[in-house]
C-alpha cells in the first residue's frame, strides 16, 4: 500500500454549514495513517497529502488557537 492511498471516504466537517457560501475542505484517511485533503467545491482538482505527524501537528495548532479561530 502506498502512503498516498486513500482508504476512507472523504468527509466534510459538520461545522461547514450549508448554502452557497461554503468554502470547505474534505478530509480522508490514507494508508499510512495520514490524511488526504481536497477542496469540496472542486473534488477533482487534486489532493494534498499529510503524513501522520504533520496532521497531528496541525490538529495541535487548531486546538491551541494558533490559527486565530
Amino acid at each position: 500500500m502506498s502512503s498516498q492511498e486513500v482508504v476512507s471516504p472523504f468527509m466534510k466537517s459538520s461545522f461547514s454549514g450549508g448554502g452557497s457560501a461554503n468554502e470547505c475542505v474534505e478530509v480522508a484517511h490514507t494508508a499510512d495513517g495520514g490524511r488526504a485533503v481536497r477542496d469540496s467545491k472542486n473534488p477533482g482538482g487534486g489532493l494534498q497529502f499529510y503524513a501522520p505527524e504533520e496532521w497531528a501537528a496541525f490538529l495541535d495548532g487548531v486546538k491551541g488557537g494558533a490559527f486565530g479561530g
